[in-house]
């Protein structure tokens, strides 16, 4: 199957604790260029994520959109510092001995001493977290894919119906080429009449400079090798799967075909078809930028 390069995909995962979403959205690019914007809770799991996009996408410039909402109000616990408490005391002693003064500490006075009692953040199961998210990226680049292939598949028939219609205009240079050397024939020998009136015209010159203009106009080579493209760029897309820098190769190949065919044109319906064969070559190239 044929995959746009645009694409776009969604998906939310919501538990009692944490809601994360992922958004993803793409666009043209020769290579695979991902911008992932996160929180930086998230930082750690940034390879991760690479790795795992990669699974699914090949070319492109994709951006990844990753929020996260805690619905947790429980995250701090308390920790005693025994080691600090105990040294406040041996302090409060040493000033008890030195200043003969009552030592009245209570434990409600310890426990208001600076960091014997802190609150620290509870640590995130990483490996739960992970799971989580790893799932709701997933999930979001399978939905992103889906539109790729949908636009791939409307790209794909559109870019048929162009190779159609550019076989048809090489199957018109190619049935009229033969005329062309006809009429020029016919042409060149009312000319050589005209001018030498009564008198006998040579056909070995007149063959000789038929022969000379057949050579100039021939364009025999060149539409045989760009049937060649158009056939090879119909069996890609048909085959499918990641084709787009080969075909616009291809599309290139095409184009240095017409403008061959162009410059030897020595016929205005030739120049004409000519003509809208690079014209459609142009559209097909424009198209195939969209391509993975």
């Amino acid at each position: 199957m044929i995959k746009s390069m645009t694409g776009f995909g969604r998906c939310e995962t919501v538990t009692d604790e944490y809601k994360i979403s992922v958004e993803m959205k793409a666009v043209n690019h020769r290579y695979l260029d991902l911008s992932i914007k996160m929180p930086k809770k998230f930082n750690f799991f940034e390879a991760g994520i690479r790795n795992l996009l990669k699974n699914y996408i090949q070319r492109g410039k994709v951006d990844v959109f990753i929020t996260y909402e805690d619905y947790t109000e429980n995250k701090l616990c308390l920790k005693y510092n025994n080691a600090l408490a105990a040294e406040y005391m041996d302090y409060f002693a040493k000033m008890e001995a030195q200043f003969g003064i009552q030592n009245d500490i209570k434990v409600s006075t310890l426990a208001r001493c600076p960091e014997v009692l802190i609150m620290e953040e509870v640590p995130e199961d990483e490996n739960q977290m992970w799971k989580l998210l790893s799932e709701t990226i997933e999930e979001a680049a399978k939905r992103f894919v889906e539109t790729r292939v949908t636009e791939g598949e409307n790209l794909k028939n559109d870019l048929l119906g162009k190779l159609k219609f550019m076989t048809e205009l090489v199957e018109f240079i190619e049935e009229r080429s033969p005329s062309i050397l006809l009429e020029y024939r016919a042409k060149l020998e009312d000319k050589v009449k005209e001018l030498l009136a009564s008198a006998s015209v040579d056909e070995g010159r007149i063959a000789a400079e038929v022969t000379i203009f057949a050579d100039k106009i021939c364009v025999d080579e060149e539409t045989v090798r760009l049937r060649s493209h158009i056939e090879n760029t119909c069996a890609e897309l048909n085959a499918g799967g990641s084709v787009g820098r080969k075909l616009d190769f291809i599309a290139q190949e095409m184009n240095r075909e017409a403008n061959t065919i162009l410059s030897k044109a020595n016929d205005l319906e030739v120049s004409d078809k000519a003509i809208a064969l690079k014209t459609e070559i142009e559209k097909v190239r424009e198209q195939i930028q969209n391509i993975e």
